[in-house]
């Protein structure tokens, strides 16, 4: 005696389809569908070396470290879907911004940094700006950026609040970033 058949109704078929499709297309990109983006996992000697840049330790006389602020703040960053890695020391001069423009100026390019100069936005002084350079090549290269900041902002970012020092003077961070791999990255897209 035959078995009974049930008819096969014309949805099925689809949602059976489209169901192995699924299962299938899932079991063969499983190594395949790893992220393309780089992460944190083994950037260790990398921060190493970030956090041992000279740069973050040369600064214009006269200049201090806030308190919680004197020694070297590196990390590596993955919430965007890319890391990105960074040593920073903030900073404050009691001169004048222009003062630290010169002096990184000066100092980055003896240290083999070379200025970016913004394409977009010539017009904004680099006393409000910010400086940024870069150094190295593909697998080695690294980003360096001052950027000068207010006790206002130090609470908004950091929690910080920041003592008399930032009554007068220039408050600046200089951080040193790079790429997990090193690759070659650019100051303005």
């Amino acid at each position: 005696m035959p078995l009974p058949t049930c008819p096969v109704r014309p949805l099925d078929l689809p949602v059976a389809l489209l169901l192995a499709t699924a299962l299938m297309t899932a079991g063969l990109t499983g190594c395949s569908a790893l992220s393309p983006f780089n992460t944190c996992e083994d950037t260790a000697p990398r921060l190493r070396d970030l956090r041992s840049q000279s740069i973050l330790n040369s600064t214009p006389g006269g200049t201090t470290a806030p308190e919680g602020f004197d020694s070297v703040d590196s990390r590596c960053i993955d919430d965007t879907g890319d890391a990105w890695l960074y040593a920073a020391r903030v900073y404050v001069f009691p001169g004048s911004r222009q003062e630290v423009v010169d002096f990184y100026r000066t100092t980055a390019r003896a240290d083999g940094w070379h200025l970016q100069l913004d394409p977009s936005d010539r017009d904004t002084p680099e006393t409000t700006a910010g400086l940024c350079f870069t150094k190295g090549g593909d697998g080695e290269a690294l980003l360096l950026t001052v950027q000068f900041t207010t006790a206002r902002e130090l609470k908004v970012e950091y929690g910080y609040d920041a003592g008399p020092e930032f009554d007068s003077g220039s408050g600046f961070e200089i951080e040193v970033g790079s790429e997990t791999d090193g690759a070659k990255t650019g100051c303005f897209g």
